[in-house]
């Protein structure tokens, strides 16, 4: 099956759920969603090559295009046209993030004295060390990773050797789990 290319309707449907995503419908995010979502990850695929980057990209596009719906002006071009721009910078920031930071071979022998160390200096009736033991290894190094010796996502991606997406969600899961032990 071959995608048709895009028409006058997918733009006006496009550009009214825009205005609609200004208003603060998230009903509307789901339209433009549904009506590029597939051929927003294709281009992201052939910008990124990796199928897990361009749906971090396209992920990462559709967030800064809730958060600025507001700023889009018809006047000044075309809806899918923006949209695209969005999805673009969004893939040249990931390429960026993924490549600015070589995988280390020895990384398991590297982060775990980081964080062994790191949960060490906490008092052993300490919460935060009784939380932070509760966490997977992988999860706990990436928070430690992050709070204590102030790496950014990219570099832990670049570190560990895994998507930025994977590096995304795991400190904000580690964080959720924490917060909740914490109470």
């Amino acid at each position: 099956m071959t995608a048709s290319p895009p028409d006058n309707a997918t733009e006006a449907q496009v550009a009214a759920a825009l205005a609609r995503c200004a208003a603060g419908d998230r009903t509307a995010l789901r339209v433009i969603y549904d009506a590029e979502a597939p051929r927003m990850v294709g281009v992201a695929r052939r910008m990124l090559r990796r199928q897990d980057l361009a749906e971090e990209a396209v992920q990462d596009a559709f967030m800064r295009l809730w958060r600025s719906a507001r700023t889009f002006d018809p006047a000044k071009g075309a809806a899918r046209s923006w949209l695209y721009a969005i999805l673009r910078n969004c893939a040249l920031t990931v390429l960026r993030d993924e490549n600015r930071f070589a995988a280390d071979e020895d990384i398991a022998e590297e982060t775990a004295p980081m964080t062994e160390n790191a949960l060490a200096r906490l008092p052993e009736t300490s919460a935060l060390r009784r939380c932070l033991e509760r966490l997977d290894a992988s999860r706990r190094a990436v928070v430690v990773l992050a709070y204590v010796h102030g790496l950014s996502h990219g570099e832990l991606a670049g570190k560990l050797g895994v998507p930025l997406g994977t590096v995304k969600s795991w400190v904000r899961r580690s964080l959720i789990s924490l917060q909740e032990c914490m109470g």
